[in-house]
């Protein structure tokens, strides 16, 4: 299975609409990938929390309109990130898209949970209620947003879902990049999964992002790592480790607490 990790700049001298545009054109440009993934608020960028009542759209809004484009030009399972969702009750949402090859949409994702603990996305947006997971030909995906990362029964209430293919777009801190990488290799560990991580690069907001997007195999290898820049990484792997790996190694059949399959 190949992946394409899209580690898009946010500048907060691009307007929404330039950045779509761009967007778009890099996932256009992942014609061959089985699966594309940009990160978490893209469009915006995820610190940029004074934008976000003014660049909310519905959920079939702008940016669903050209993602929905982009998959279907490159026959792409696309991952299109997340932007902010104003529902019809008015609540802003943590959104992510993901898109068939036909540019249908198959899943959406209201990030269930929110950082800044009593200000920024925590105050101003709602949190989702349900897990996703999204069936692929190869391997099935499990899907994260960013702060999600540090919560691991998240994790394993995807992986009794079914998921074997964990993804996570984020908008992660350049200060906490440390963190990133080992919650990224912990959860591919513990759940016997790949783990799909991809970030921001540049700077929004004041807030320096880690970039470093990556990919990594159910037993913790890091098999691709982009660096700080605008980057697209791009990783073959093979889906069917999964089962293997779990068959060869079934700590997972060993579970006290939940499900044990």
């Amino acid at each position: 299975m190949r992946a394409s990790l899209i580690q898009i700049a946010v500048d907060p001298d691009e307007s929404v609409d330039s950045r779509r545009r761009r967007a778009a054109s890099l996932v256009v440009g992942q014609r061959g990938a089985d699966l594309v993934v940009l990160p978490e608020l893209w469009p915006v960028g995820a610190f940029s929390y004074t934008a976000f009542e003014d660049e909310a759209e519905p959920l079939t809004g702008p940016t669903h309109q050209v993602m929905a484009e982009a998959a279907a030009e490159a026959g792409v399972w696309l991952h299109a990130g997340s932007f902010v969702e104003r529902a019809d009750d008015g609540t802003l949402y943590n959104t992510a898209l993901v898109f068939s090859p036909e540019g249908e949409r198959v899943a959406a994702y209201r990030k269930i949970h929110r950082f800044g603990f009593d200000r920024g996305e925590a105050v101003l947006m709602g949190a989702g209620a349900e897990l996703v997971t999204v069936a692929l030909p190869a391997t099935t995906l499990g899907l994260a947003t960013c702060y999600d990362l540090r919560f691991p029964e998240l994790f394993r209430g995807l992986i009794d879902a079914g998921a074997e293919t964990l993804v996570v777009a984020a908008g992660w801190p350049e200060r906490r990049r440390a963190h990133w990488t080992l919650l990224a290799q912990a959860r591919a560990v513990e759940n016997q999964a790949y783990v799909l991580a991809v970030g921001c690069a540049g700077t929004h907001a004041e807030v320096p992002q880690a970039g470093h997007s990556l990919v990594v195999d159910p037993w913790g290898e890091v098999l691709a790592e982009a660096g700080a820049g605008e980057e697209v990484l791009t990783v073959e792997f093979d889906a069917a480790k999964v089962a293997a790996t779990r068959e060869q190694f079934p700590a997972l059949k060993d579970r006290r607490l939940g499900p044990t399959g």
